[in-house]
Order: C-alpha cells, then sequence, then structure tokens
C-alpha cells in the first residue's frame, strides 16, 4: 500500500508538472526530446573508405612459418566502419603538430611536444647498423619532397593523441556549423584491421586476393623486401609515397608493405581464443606490447600477409611504423548507409 501511494505521488508530480508548461506534448504522448542536432546520415569522413560490416575468418591462412600458433583461425563478425584510405602522411601529421604547437604548448610544454608527438627523426639512424640514415634523418619529415611519404618516428601513444586531437579539431567544426558530433577517431582494432585489408576476400593470403607478390605483367603488388639485399625491386628503396599500388577490393591502399601500422590492441599469445568472436579487441593497459600490422618496407614477405600478427613496444618509435586511424559507423550498417 506504501510503495503505491509513493508511485501516485511521483505520477502526480510528473502531471503536475506538466500542467505547468515542463511537458512538451499537450497530447500527452511521448514523442521525444525536442531540438536535437540532425544526424541523417552519418558523413563519410574526408579521406576514409566504408568497410561495410561482415563475418570473415581472422588469422593465418597459410603455414604458419614461425610455428608461432598465435593467429589461430578464428570466425568473427565486425560492424561497419570507416578507415583511412591512406597512411597518415608526414604533411597531415604536421597539421597536427603546427596546430598542437599554436594553441596548446604553454599548457603541454615545448619538452612534451618535441619528444613525445614530434616524429623521432633519429629512427632512421638508430633502427640499423651501420647504415646511412643521416639524410633521412634530416629532410624526411621537414621536406616537402616527402610530405606524401607515411609518417614513422611515432610511438603508440602519439599515434593515439594524434586521434584525440583530429576528433576535437572536426567536431568543433562540427558544433560551430550546428551539426551532431561525429563518433571518435582512434585506431583500428586489429581485427578491423584484418577485415579491412582481406577487403571482403575471405581467406585471402594477401590484400589483393592471390598468393602471389606480382601482377600478370611482373609488376610488384605492395612496398617490401622482395629478396636478400633487395629493398629496390618493388620500385622504392625505403617508404613509399602512399596509394602508390593498386587498392584492394574496399578502396584501401598500402594495407600491405610501405609501412606497418598500430592497432588498438595489447599483443599476447593468446589473444585469438579468449576474445570475444564480434568486433573483438584485447585490452591490457599492464602489456607494453601492442598490435602492429601490415609488414613494411624492410620486411619479407611473409610479414605482409594478412594473418601474420607482430608487434612492437608501446613506446617505441620505428623508421618502419605509422599508422591510419578508423571510426565506427552508428546506425544500420548497410553498404547505402556506409556512404558506399
Amino acid at each position: 500500500m506504501i510503495k503505491f501511494l509513493q508511485f501516485s505521488a511521483i505520477a502526480l508530480s510528473v502531471v503536475l508538472m506538466a500542467g505547468c508548461g515542463m511537458g512538451r506534448d499537450s497530447q500527452g504522448d511521448v514523442i521525444g526530446a525536442e531540438d536535437r542536432p540532425e544526424f541523417n546520415p552519418q558523413e563519410v569522413p574526408y579521406g576514409m573508405v566504408a568497410c561495410p560490416g561482415g563475418t570473415f575468418h581472422m588469422g593465418q591462412t597459410d603455414q604458419d612459418i614461425a610455428a608461432s600458433m598465435s593467429n589461430m583461425n578464428k570466425q568473427v563478425t565486425i560492424g561497419g566502419f570507416y578507415m583511412d584510405e591512406t597512411e597518415i602522411t608526414n604533411n597531415e601529421y604536421r597539421q597536427f603538430v603546427d596546430a598542437i604547437r599554436q594553441d596548446s604548448l604553454d599548457i603541454l610544454g615545448e619538452e612534451f611536444v618535441m619528444t613525445q608527438l614530434y616524429p623521432d627523426t633519429t629512427v632512421w639512424v638508430k633502427d640499423f647498423t651501420y647504415h646511412m640514415g643521416d639524410p633521412l634523418m634530416e629532410y624526411y619529415f621537414s621536406h616537402p619532397a616527402f610530405d606524401d611519404f607515411p609518417v614513422v618516428g611515432v610511438d603508440w601513444f602519439a599515434a593515439k593523441y594524434f586521434n584525440n586531437w583530429r576528433t576535437k579539431h572536426k567536431n568543433n567544426y562540427n558544433v560551430e556549423s550546428g551539426m551532431a558530433p561525429m563518433p571518435s577517431f582512434r585506431l583500428p582494432s586489429e581485427a578491423e584491421w584484418e577485415y579491412a585489408a582481406r577487403g571482403g576476400r575471405d581467406l585471402a593470403t594477401y590484400p589483393w586476393g592471390g598468393p602471389y607478390l606480382r601482377n600478370a605483367k611482373g609488376c610488384m603488388l605492395a612496398n617490401f623486401k622482395p629478396g636478400r639485399g633487395d629493398y629496390y625491386s618493388d620500385g622504392f628503396t625505403y617508404t613509399a609515397p602512399v596509394g602508390q599500388y593498386y587498392p584492394n577490393d574496399f578502396g584501401l591502399y598500402d594495407m600491405a608493405g610501405n609501412v606497418a601500422e598500430w592497432c588498438e590492441d595489447a599483443y599476447s599469445e593468446a589473444t585469438v581464443p579468449v576474445v570475444w568472436d564480434l568486433n573483438p579487441t584485447y585490452y591490457d593497459d599492464n602489456e607494453p606490447r601492442k598490435i602492429v600490422r601490415g609488414g613494411s618496407w624492410k620486411d619479407i614477405a611473409h610479414f605482409l600477409e594478412t594473418g601474420v600478427r607482430n608487434f612492437e613496444y608501446q613506446d617505441s618509435a620505428r623508421s618502419f611504423i605509422g599508422f591510419r586511424s578508423a571510426m565506427i559507423y552508428i546506425g544500420r550498417s548497410s553498404d547505402f548507409d556506409l556512404g558506399r
């Protein structure tokens, strides 16, 4: 009886508030909150392509040469998302650094910006023994000749900081324009990355689908190390400008070779059997090893395979690791709604 009286009192107070002008509908119906920002449909972010959701077999599709047993095949489902068409370039990353130095230097301090966010150009001389990396150390990030090359020398933390800035940069504009905010830019999960790399070709060895590294005309299909001491047969001695090779079926470039790419996930040999089979992501703040995928200009073909896993320590910047951003799609993830 007491609970009924309490409920009646609450209901009466709601009716009285509505009668005092606090209700939004004179008919007494539930119609939803008014004055909501318009968000239909979600725009395709600039420089990104749509990866429609689907189911695929995650894991190695060829021989496990290293006998690592770390990426056994498993069927998983991925929700629709967007991914950068290419790796983040030097000039795109320079926009971020310039904005931070202009707007946040007093807060973050010049030492933090230059040591934690600015690319470590010394990686070109530190990564290799007795190697003439000085010209690249001096010019790779600073000279406009390399503007369209993928940024390197950026660790996992800096890549995540870039995505946080990119989110604020975009949504500040949206809010000022009266539009709803976009979902956050972020690093792709390992599963998203592999799904995107396959481009809808389930059980494909490489992003282009086939098991071979050359096309019918004999041209290399990625920037990697074709043979011992041979870095040039693919057309580039080091990194290549982004988008120099054919894209996969999703329209993504350089998902194999050029630079390996940071993913969101922590690394564990047991990740595959323990994560869920819907949008799997492995988080572990106590694990300093983070996933990198795709292989690079200095790697042999094995590391270019879509199912091969690798890692690097989260605070390590390398001359062969870059990144690209991803964004979740909000809503019904059909091809039409994604903007495909």
